[in-house]
């Protein structure tokens, strides 16, 4: 039996690290010599992308590909999301090209299509991320999602992706909006894992801890220039932490790092707004809202300090601080409550807060995640107000409002 096979037909132990790609590429024009880096994986890559990805990588790549004595290759477009459905079309496909190697090429959803097809049939992955909107071109994980975009469940993975090819020139073609959509993601890192894994006695965990705490910092301080000035040295640092660190953060901490209410959040979000906004800005505002409910429960003023801190962070860069940023105030208080009982169902990273969550909080805390500093003290009292508020409209507006009332009388 082959260490593949061994890795697919068995759970991966705890005591697996999938850390890192086998190799990690980056550069300016990179793409233009990956050829014989592709031809040591395989000589028929299927190149797994979504329309506008595919256009914009393969003038990068159709040089050194058909060059190649070696390479056979095809392509094969996904779908809007990485589902069962577009799964299935993109099984046939490989088949049908007897390709050997896949090479992924898109934004989060297409390098989480492209490594769940590689590890269902067994072959070598090569990563292209075309943007820096998420870390997925490292990870040993894909996400898995309905048709209509809403959040099933995540596959973890036998390994990290044999390669990712980081060609700056082509991330450099993306909108600003996808680099801002990626520092969301991976700020989160630290916010998520402070609260999960920041009292954890285990070398690794603690290491990636620390190093998600740099993760922050970095993006604290070279977001602003970054985003100024494409195609700097920032520019290029801050690529770097949103599609290499993070990764090398989530693979340091294995599957006893977790993340918490953020990502919860955002998978909520996406079974009554699939589309429109990015993961990371999902993600973003759910940093605040998880802010909102440590606020809610413990009453930690360090939650509220924080909260109004990445509010001024948010801003500068155009990140979304309340459901009005994202264009989702029109959400009636039914489909956030919709949101938030996905956010809080049974194994949901939610319940990795150090204290039990309903999905009234989660409501109370999506409506009021602009708060000022001096009226976020909150006491239980409001779950009850903010329940009943819930029961007779169905206006966020008018709830965000209640709840700003209940604040300023405390």
């Amino acid at each position: 039996m082959t260490e593949s096979t061994f890795a697919l037909s068995n759970p991966v132990p705890n005591t697996v690290l999938n850390i890192a790609p086998a190799q990690v590429i980056r550069g300016n024009g990179v793409l233009s010599e990956s050829a014989v880096l592709f031809a040591r994986l395989g000589r028929r890559p299927l190149l797994v992308g979504g329309k506008t990805s595919l256009k914009a990588a393969l003038p990068f790549l159709e040089g050194g590909l058909n060059a190649s004595d070696e390479l056979e290759y095809a392509t094969a477009i996904y779908q809007k999301d990485c589902s069962e459905q577009a799964l299935a079309e993109l099984n046939q496909a490989a088949e049908e090209r007897r390709a050997d190697i896949i090479i992924g090429i898109g934004g989060g959803k297409a390098l989480d299509a492209a490594k769940l097809l590689a590890h269902q049939r067994q072959i070598p992955i090569a990563t292209v991320p075309t943007s820096a909107a998420t870390c997925a071109g490292w990870t040993a994980l894909s996400n898995v999602y309905s048709p209509g975009g809403a959040f099933l469940y995540d596959v973890t993975l036998a390994k990290c992706p044999e390669m990712i090819v980081l060609d700056y020139d082509l991330v450099a073609t993306a909108p600003k909006r996808t680099l801002v959509a990626g520092i969301g993601d991976a700020i989160a890192k630290w916010y998520e894992a402070s609260v999960s894994s920041g009292h954890s006695p285990q070398t690794m965990i603690i290491g990636a801890v620390q190093q998600a705490r740099v993760l922050r910092d970095i993006l604290f301080l070279k977001s602003a220039a970054a985003l100024e000035y494409p195609g700097s040295d920032e520019w290029k640092e801050v690529v770097d932490a949103a599609v290499l660190m993070a990764g090398v953060i989530g693979g340091m901490g294995g599957a006893q790092w977790r993340t918490v209410a953020a990502h919860a959040v955002h998978n909520g979000l996406t079974h009554v707004a699939s589309h429109g906004t990015l993961h990371g800005e999902k993600v973003a505002y759910g940093i605040l809202v998880q802010l909102r409910l440590e606020e809610m429960g413990p009453g930690k003023a360090l939650a509220a300090t924080a909260r109004q801190q990445l509010i001024q962070f948010y801003q500068a860069l155009g990140l979304p601080t309340s459901l009005a940023d994202m264009k989702m105030d029109g959400l009636t208080i039914a489909q956030l409550q919709r949101a938030a009982t996905v956010a809080c169902q049974p194994g949901s990273d939610i319940h990795h807060l150090p204290f039990p969550v309903a999905p009234e909080q989660v409501v109370a805390a999506m409506v009021s995640t602009t708060l000022s500093a001096s009226s976020a003290q909150i006491s239980s009292q409001i779950n009850g107000q903010v329940t009943s508020q819930m029961s007779t409209t169905t206006n966020p507006s008018v709830l965000a409002e209640s709840v700003q009332l209940e604040d300023a009388s405390r």
